[in-house]
């Protein structure tokens, strides 16, 4: 995929398409043919820091680790935002879902998963 403005990370996205966090301060969203669906930013008017890891949990929500705002946030299929972290998190940059609903975070300011 062309065009991409500095991507960090890259996960699935919802309906079988995939997310890529960028170093621009955006999260671009992909169909199942790679065609491109917009932006997290312009689609709601989100203020991205410095977005880092990304994933997606079992319900097609996209989760978002920004670096620089220090916070986690959950974009869900409808609605908005939902910051999930915003406190406790000195550098963080991966996100994953793991069972249970359980949310890791990789945090390179304490080297620990949290």
């Amino acid at each position: 995929v062309p065009g991409l403005c500095g991507p960090r990370h890259v996960s699935c996205g919802p309906d079988w398409g995939f997310v890529v966090s960028e170093e621009c301060g955006d999260v671009r969203l992909f169909g199942h043919a790679h065609q491109a669906l917009g932006s997290l930013s312009s689609r709601l008017e989100y203020p991205f820091g410095n977005p880092a890891g990304i994933c997606t949990d079992p319900e097609g929500n996209i989760i978002v680790v920004d670096e620089q705002l220090k916070e986690v946030t959950l974009f869900p299929q409808a609605g908005p935002p939902v910051r999930l972290v915003s406190k406790g998190l000195q550098r963080p940059t991966g996100v994953a879902c793991a069972s249970h609903g359980r949310l890791l975070v990789a945090d390179n300011g304490d080297n620990c998963v949290k």
